[in-house]
């Protein structure tokens, strides 16, 4: 019981800003370490691919922040609707804090997908189910951040924006089965949870590699990012303002 009302305890803002702070420090320590093994790799270690020659080296930035651009959303829609359900400042919070970084993620992919599709279909763009599903997501991502920055209640804004993340959760489930579903330019995947991966062993290290850098990149941009908008909405409060960075 004990340790469920610990857990608890940290839904309080003024509780979870030091807990933010900690968990940011970690993950952003553990981000850099993770990107210079995976970029090292990536150009020095992975063999060349003997059908796409070096240029499939991209994928190694495309495919994680892909994955990231994905999973960001799902996770800014889980805490929405607890936000939703439960009313809590926090959640709401903690969506806000997560969509420029989905944002990111998602243009990186949009356009290292057109660097990559370049060579190997021979056009930057073609409306291809995954890559117009994948745009879709990037304006659902603008269109959260516009549509908060629009309002200026903050519980409405935080309602609204839930409410758009809940139902754009549909485009996610699209973009995913997209290759399976339709007949597309676009490759399947190289890696599956139930069919394993076709990737070579050090390719496939590689994209690991580099997917759990991008995972520790948007953990700690997103605490820091909280932090930012948990010190904005709670100024008024005291517990703020006999914060040390606050008085100096």
């Amino acid at each position: 019981m004990s340790g469920r009302l610990s857990l608890y305890r940290f839904s309080s803002p003024a509780a979870f800003y030091p807990l933010a702070g900690t968990i940011g420090k970690i993950a952003a320590l553990i981000a850099v370490v993770l990107l210079a093994i995976g970029l090292y790799m990536s150009f020095f270690v992975a063999p060349t691919d003997y059908k796409q020659g070096e240029g499939y080296r991209i994928i190694f930035i495309h495919v994680p922040s892909a994955w990231m651009s994905m999973f960001i959303y799902l996770v800014m829609a889980f805490w929405a609707g607890i936000g939703l359900v439960f009313n809590t400042r926090l959640s709401s919070m903690m969506a806000q804090a997560l969509a420029p970084t989905g944002a990111i993620m998602t243009f990186i992919a949009l356009w290292t997908g057109a660097f990559w599709g370049k060579p190997m279909w021979g056009a930057w763009w073609v409306w291809d189910a995954r890559l117009t599903s994948e745009l879709i997501l990037f304006f659902l991502y603008i269109g959260f951040i516009a549509l908060q920055g629009s309002i200026d209640d903050t519980r409405r804004a935080d309602r609204a924006g839930a409410v758009l993340l809940l139902v754009g959760v549909v485009n996610i489930p699209i973009i995913y089965f997209s290759v399976k579903w339709w007949n597309t330019l676009h490759q399947g995947a190289t890696v599956s949870v139930t069919e394993g991966s076709s990737m070579g062993t050090i390719m496939l290290q590689t994209m690991l590699i580099m997917t759990f850098a991008f995972w520790a990149y948007s953990i700690a941009v997103a605490m820091y990012r909280v932090r930012s908008i948990i010190l904005e909405r709670e100024k008024d409060t005291r517990w703020v303002s006999e914060l040390p960075e606050v008085r100096r």
